[in-house]
């Protein structure tokens, strides 16, 4: 898959759908209300642990998340550029890690649901730049032992 081509550009509009559909409970201290004790129930009834109730900070933090996520999607949605899947791509990685480093500290195992879907959204978007960066790199190697 190209970067410039119209696949990688159906990709990068995906990836936002997923994000809106998952994030939008997220936005509003009402629908997160909602989207927490959906999770908890989820979550109990996998064998974890009962979720704490959300406390004022915690709702805060949900909603700025949820917010700037709805954001994202909707310019991804508007707008997509292959820039847009590089970068979200990146930001998944960085989600990935910061869920596993909460899984390692104890975080209810619902949490590897949103780990996968993650990481596998990070490999999908980033697969085609690392390919296009290694053919850039063998096209520079190749010039410079043709040159010396």
């Amino acid at each position: 898959m190209s970067v410039t081509g119209p696949r990688y550009l159906r990709t990068v509009r995906a990836s936002a759908w997923y994000d809106l559909v998952v994030t939008a409970g997220f936005a509003t201290p009402w629908t997160y209300a909602l989207v927490h004790d959906a999770l908890a129930a989820l979550s109990t009834t996998l064998g974890g642990p009962a979720f704490p109730a959300p406390d004022p900070m915690q709702t805060l933090y949900a909603n700025l998340m949820g917010s700037v996520v709805l954001v994202w999607a909707a310019l991804r949605l508007l707008r997509p550029l292959p820039l847009h899947g590089l970068y979200d791509g990146a930001a998944r990685v960085l989600f990935t890690m910061w869920q596993g480093y909460a899984l390692v500290q104890g975080a209810p195992r619902v949490l590897w649901l949103f780990l996968v879907v993650e990481l596998a959204g990070a490999v999908v978007q980033l697969t085609p730049w690392v390919r296009l960066r290694v053919r850039g790199n063998a096209r520079a190697g190749d010039g410079a032992r043709a040159a010396g």
